[in-house]
């Protein structure tokens, strides 16, 4: 009898991190799974100048690029060529659906999914969209249309049929256990085992303003007993904080946290962003945020971090609000309350959805199968 040959599932999620990591949780999902025996074969697509031509070989898989198609936020002269950059791309896209056997296109939103589902669509493959953020892109608003299934990471987001199934992370994220890993965490990055320990970071590249803030409020945090790891970005090297006298709380600062694992693990606050990633390893850790929205853009990082901060699971403050008195007068009184910091976290673990890559593994092979 003929051999069948394996599901074949094209991810289309290049350009930044909040589209990367999704779609690389997903193919691991979906790698552990077997259909009639045989694990799905994954093919990645993405555009040259992305993350992923350097993420997605690292993790394993196969990485075909396209003609990226940027859809300008607002008119401009440059919305008159996306008409013939759409025709291009959606061409050369349907050429490779075709010559890879494609069963279905699992879409993350930005400059290469939307070639990806209309491409689809003509070449007669289904589609899969999932939606990051609470606030919809264009891409994903036009791929809802012809998909066959929609999944969403925040409740109330507004696509066309729509399922909430949560944002697919890393096992290394969703497998871990906080509270036995503290000590391994905190030996990693010089911290001591048992103070109450804050964890600043603003995403890959820092963020300016929480820099800023922390740095001054280095003095009343460590003075209260609160120590602190603080990666402020490769690029943010004037970021410095004298070292703490002996036997004071440390104050660590780090270019970049290559560990999210152990940095969660050693915290037990985080003042951050509120991307869609970030918010959700937060809630699959349960490890309460303080969150600051980048002030820049449509306001999807405030949405994001809005269920989490409803459910009593973390703070919000608006990036022009963050002062080394807020931190003091907020942060700090919290910090040093076990009881409090203990109900923020079982507040956060709630609104987590540490499985959302199996479900969204369901939802695709669900889609092949029908």
């Amino acid at each position: 009898m003929p051999v069948p040959r394996p599901v074949h599932v094209v991810l289309a999620g290049g350009g930044t991190g909040g589209h990367i990591e999704p779609m690389l949780a997903l193919a691991d999902a979906l790698t552990r799974r077997s259909v009639a025996g045989t694990p799905p074969r994954i093919t990645c697509l993405g555009t040259a100048r992305g993350m992923e031509t350097r993420l997605v070989p690292a993790r394993g898989y196969d990485l075909r690029l396209i003609p990226p198609v940027p859809l300008p936020r607002k008119p401009t002269p440059d919305l008159l060529r996306v008409p013939g950059r759409v025709w291009r791309a959606v061409a050369d896209t349907r050429a490779l659906l075709t010559e890879l056997g494609a069963d279905v296109v699992v879409g993350f939103g930005g400059y290469v999914a939307l070639p990806a589902y209309l491409a689809a669509r003509r070449a007669g493959v289904p589609v899969v969209v999932h939606e990051q953020n609470a606030l919809p892109g264009l891409a994903n608003r036009i791929g809802a249309r012809v998909a066959a299934r929609v999944a969403v990471t925040v409740p109330g987001t507004r696509l066309h049929g729509a399922v909430q199934v949560g944002m697919p992370l890393r096992t290394s994220i969703t497998g871990l256990d906080r509270p036995a890993r503290r000590a391994e965490a905190r030996a990693a990055f010089g911290l001591d085992a048992d103070r109450p320990t804050l964890l600043v970071f603003g995403g890959s590249q820092g963020a300016a303003s929480l820099n800023r803030v922390a740095a001054a409020a280095a003095d009343a945090l460590t003075a209260a007993g609160v120590q602190v790891l603080h990666a402020r970005g490769p690029k943010n090297t004037d970021v410095t904080v004298p070292a703490r006298p002996a036997g004071a709380a440390p104050y660590v600062v780090v270019d970049y946290l290559e560990r999210m694992d152990l940095a969660y693990a050693a915290a037990d606050l985080a003042l951050c962003r509120s991307g869609a990633v970030t918010v959700a390893e937060l809630s699959a850790v349960g490890l309460p945020g303080a969150f600051v929205p980048l002030p820049i853009g449509n306001g999807e990082q405030r949405l994001n971090a809005v269920p989490v901060v409803e459910a009593g699971g973390g703070l919000l403050v608006d990036d022009a609000e963050l002062t080394p008195a807020w931190v003091t007068e907020r942060l700090v009184p919290l910090l040093t309350d076990p009881a409090a910091l203990a109900a923020l976290a079982a507040d956060a673990a709630a609104v987590g959805t540490p499985d959302a890559d199996e479900r969204l593994a369901d939802m695709v092979l669900g889609v092949v199968g029908k």
